[in-house]
């Protein structure tokens, strides 16, 4: 199985609309969830911090994560933002071929 989740926390929804968008057109995912009001904690230039984001959860094939990973970057306001592709061990043989399906010929 050659299937992973990315997780991308963005500022806003409509930085999130905008990357699932061109993922989805494109054919990079086939399913983006987005999950709002998520707060986040961390350290950064030796401060703690605290924001509102929203978790975007990308689902695609692994060969696709460059592609994804150059959109993201692209967009995304932030100098250093979360990307972290996690592996799929298992799933159910109708959503893997639907995924495949979704992110088979790139548009």
């Amino acid at each position: 199985m050659d299937i992973i989740v990315i997780y991308c926390t963005v500022p806003d929804k409509q930085i999130a609309k905008d990357i699932t968008n061109i993922l989805l057109k494109h054919k990079l995912a086939a399913c983006v969830s987005m999950i709002d009001k998520v707060r986040s904690k961390f350290s950064w230039d030796g401060e703690i911090c605290e924001e509102k984001e929203i978790l975007m959860m990308i689902k695609t094939r692994r060969t696709n994560y460059g592609k994804i990973k150059l959109v993201i970057e692209d967009i995304h306001p932030y100098t250093v933002p979360e990307i972290i592709a996690l592996p799929i061990v298992d799933c159910s043989e109708d959503y893997l071929k639907w995924l495949v399906k979704e992110t088979g010929s790139q548009g």
